[in-house]
C-alpha cells in the first residue's frame, strides 16, 4: 500500500437521523419506522470519513455550532480518525441537522437545516498548511471557504477536487476556474450547465478551467471528459439499503487516488465501487470500507 496521502477537505458538516420505512406514502399520514440510527452527516465530513476509512489521512475544515448536535459531530468524526482541529465551533451557531427518510428501495427524501447566521468568514483557516497537502476535497456548502483554500491550492500546485451539487449556481463559475477536477451529480451538472446531453454539459464544464469533468449518475454509472480523453465507468450492481452518502463516498476515493497519482479509469473505478459499497448499509458512513476491503471488491471484479 502507498504512504498514506494528506487530504483536506473543506465544506459542509451536519448531523443526520435516519429513518428507514417500508415505502413512502401516496398522501401524509403517520409511519412507522423500521429502523433508526443517528449519525455525521455532510458532505465534505462524509468524504474525509471515506478517505480515513481508505487510510488516507483526512481533516476537516467545517463549522458548526458550540451545541449538543457540534459536539456529536466532532466526536464521530473523531472516532474515524479525522483530524477535527479545524472545525470550528461557533458559540451561538446551530449545527447543520438533517432528516432522511429512506424506503425499501433504498430511495430518500432529506429534510435539512443550515444555520443562515453561521459565520461565513475564513480569516481562521490555516491556510498556510495546504502547501504540505497531497489534495483538497471542498463542497458548494461553503462557498467562501472553499474559494480560500482552492485560490491557496492553486498557488501551492495542491490538486483541487469539486463536489458539484445543487444550490450554488451563480457562484460555480468562479470556482472552476480554481478546480482541476470538478465532479457533479447528475441534476446539479443539468442545472448549472447547457446542454442536450450530459456529455455536452461535460465540455461546458471543462472549458470553464478544469482539466477533468464527471458526473455521477446513479445506476449508469459515471461520465468523465478531459481535454483529451474521456469514458464511462459503469456501477456495480449491488444491493442496495441507502443510497444516502454515496455521492460523498464517490468524492472521498476519488480524491484520494488523484493523491496517490493513480490513472482517471482507475479513480473512476475505485471511486464507484466505495460508493456501491457503502449504499449496502444504511447511514452515509456504515457502509463505507477499508482499503483492504475495496482493493478486494475490485480484484473480484476485474474488467474484462
Amino acid at each position: 500500500m502507498p504512504s498514506a496521502k494528506r487530504i483536506i477537505c473543506v465544506g459542509h458538516a451536519a448531523l443526520d437521523r435516519i429513518y428507514r420505512i417500508e415505502a413512502f406514502p401516496p398522501e401524509p399520514t403517520k409511519v412507522r419506522a423500521i429502523e433508526h440510527v443517528e449519525v455525521g452527516g455532510g458532505m465534505a465530513a462524509n468524504a474525509a470519513v471515506a478517505i480515513a476509512r481508505l487510510g488516507g489521512k483526512a481533516e476537516l475544515w467545517s463549522r458548526t455550532g458550540d451545541d449538543p448536535a457540534g459536539s456529536a459531530i466532532r466526536a464521530g468524526l473523531r472516532a474515524e480518525r479525522v483530524d477535527v482541529r479545524y472545525v470550528q465551533a461557533f458559540d451561538g451557531a446551530r449545527s447543520s441537522t438533517s432528516a432522511v427518510i429512506v424506503d425499501d428501495e433504498g430511495e430518500r427524501l432529506i429534510v435539512g437545516q443550515r444555520d443562515a447566521g453561521m459565520p461565513s468568514g475564513t480569516s481562521w483557516l490555516p491556510l498556510e498548511r495546504i502547501r504540505d497537502a497531497n489534495a483538497v476535497l471542498g463542497d458548494v456548502r461553503w462557498l467562501e471557504g472553499v474559494r480560500a483554500v482552492f485560490g491557496r491550492a492553486r498557488k501551492e500546485k495542491v490538486a483541487t477536487v469539486l463536489d458539484g451539487d445543487l444550490g450554488a449556481r451563480e457562484a460555480l463559475g468562479g470556482i472552476l476556474k480554481l478546480t482541476d477536477y470538478a465532479i457533479f451529480c447528475g441534476p446539479a451538472l443539468r442545472e448549472f450547465a447547457p446542454g442536450g446531453s450530459d456529455a455536452e454539459r461535460l465540455g461546458y464544464v471543462l472549458a470553464l478551467g478544469p482539466k477533468h469533468a464527471g458526473v455521477t449518475q446513479g445506476r449508469e454509472g459515471y461520465l468523465w471528459r478531459e481535454r483529451d480523453a474521456g469514458g464511462h465507468v459503469p456501477a456495480f450492481p449491488l444491493s442496495v439499503t441507502d443510497t444516502t452518502g454515496a455521492g460523498d463516498a464517490f468524492h472521498g476515493a476519488f480524491t484520494l487516488m488523484v493523491a496517490e497519482g493513480r490513472p482517471t479509469v482507475d479513480c473512476a473505478r475505485a471511486a464507484a465501487a466505495a460508493a456501491a459499497l457503502k449504499c449496502t448499509r444504511l447511514g452515509s458512513r456504515a457502509g463505507l470500507p477499508t482499503r483492504m476491503e475495496l482493493d478486494a471488491f475490485l480484484s473480484a471484479r476485474q474488467p474484462t
